[in-house]
């Protein structure tokens, strides 16, 4: 069982940037692979950045490719989204998601845990 909590969401102008926590319980964090997804009012959960356990292999989406990255501190159970250059249409609820084999890590049927999410907002 793993419990994940988001963090550092809040409203920041076009061009801004903002740092993405998500927290994980449990010691076996390492053995997870992990992913972000948003949701924007009226539109389906879409992916946006994945990380192996090991950390060593990324993925994103190809609307944010470039102006996220996606880390992770094992040491500390964390799993970090840094975003910079924003824009109005990545305002959404970023969730963090975790699976312990996820295939295919841009679906989201393919992680077992979830995060309540926290809120981006992004103004022009």
């Amino acid at each position: 069982q793993v419990q994940l909590v988001e963090s550092g969401g809040g409203l920041v102008q076009a061009g801004g940037s903002l740092r993405l926590s998500c927290a994980a319980s449990g010691r076996t964090f390492s053995t997870y692979d992990m992913g972000w997804f948003r949701q924007a009012p009226g539109k389906e959960r879409e992916f946006v950045a994945a990380i192996r356990r090991s950390g060593g292999t990324t993925y994103y989406a190809d609307s944010v490719k470039g102006r996220f990255t996606i880390s992770r501190d094992n040491a500390k159970n964390t799993v970090y989204l840094q975003m910079t250059s924003l824009k109005p249409e990545d305002t959404a609820v970023y969730s963090c998601a975790a699976d312990p084999q996820a295939r295919y890590m841009h679906r989201t049927d393919e992680y077992t845990y979830w995060g309540q999410g926290t809120q981006v907002t992004v103004s022009s």
